[in-house]
């Protein structure tokens, strides 16, 4: 008898990448020959370049002047971690390799970036800082269920989580002033794998994560919505249907 196996709603690779982009919270650019440093600003360009902020009297920046106009290997790393304290905090990582060179005009790049991604670190452009450009080739994000390579094409088309801003707030609200609905939620999950503390992990348009800590060790789950939503109105309301109490979140009862 064949079976069919249902598929669990959630982002593309090329999406988590995209969101990644927004939320990761520790970069390094790594060259060879030297260590890696870390990175103060990205910003993916539409023609699929990353800008990169680092220290000017950093070795990379000598080793792009150095080739001049040729540029250089690099690859840009970016890890994003849990908002929650979690044993193991690290929620994914992203690879992102191509050919480095100094950006041309740096000060008018970093005003442009300014305005679509507000930072401090932009005005030490030119002063404390250089500002470098990712011509990229390779895409890689792997997380607990692995690695993946995806085309640099697909993460340019592709569009970071709406509530990619308001995670970090979500997350932290649900684990220190509603562990009940987190509970509630986690009933979603068989018997069997429920067996541990069970935190929140993860929150998109698609549904929640939930990650298990146990004694033989952590595994996440994810926990679909009915359907995808778009705006933190409808947000709380999909939370809130996962509990299984529909009219808590603005439905009423048939007459």
């Amino acid at each position: 008898m064949q079976t069919t196996t249902s598929v669990v709603p959630a982002p593309t690779t090329a999406e988590r990448v995209r969101t990644a982009l927004i939320r990761a919270d520790t970069t390094y650019l790594a060259v060879d020959g030297c260590d890696p440093v870390p990175t103060s600003v990205h910003h993916l360009h539409t023609d699929g370049t990353v800008a990169i902020v680092v220290a000017e009297d950093s070795l990379p920046v000598a080793l792009t002047r150095d080739a001049a106009g040729a540029g250089i290997p690099a690859m840009l790393e970016l890890t994003d971690h849990s908002p929650i304290a979690l044993r193991n905090p690290v929620r994914s990582l992203i690879w992102l390799s191509g050919n480095l060179r100094l950006a041309e005009h740096p000060r008018r790049l970093a005003a442009q970036i300014a305005e679509i991604l507000p930072h401090p670190e932009l005005l030490d452009v030119g002063h404390r800082s250089e500002l470098l450009c990712l011509e990229l080739n390779s895409v890689v994000a792997a997380d607990t269920t692995g690695a993946e390579a995806v085309d640099v094409a697909d993460v340019l088309d592709a569009a970071p989580d709406p509530f990619a801003a308001y995670e970090t707030d979500w997350l932290q609200h649900l684990e220190q002033d509603h562990p009940d609905i987190v509970h509630a939620i986690a009933r979603r999950i068989p018997s069997a794998h429920r067996t541990g503390r069970i935190r929140p992990l993860g929150l998109d348009r698609y549904g929640l994560r939930l990650r298990v800590e146990s004694e033989g060790g952590d595994h996440d789950v994810r926990i679909p919505f009915h359907e995808p939503v778009d705006d933190p109105i409808v947000l709380g309301r999909a939370l809130r249907m996962l509990v299984g109490c529909p009219f808590r979140n603005g439905l009423h009862p048939r007459p």
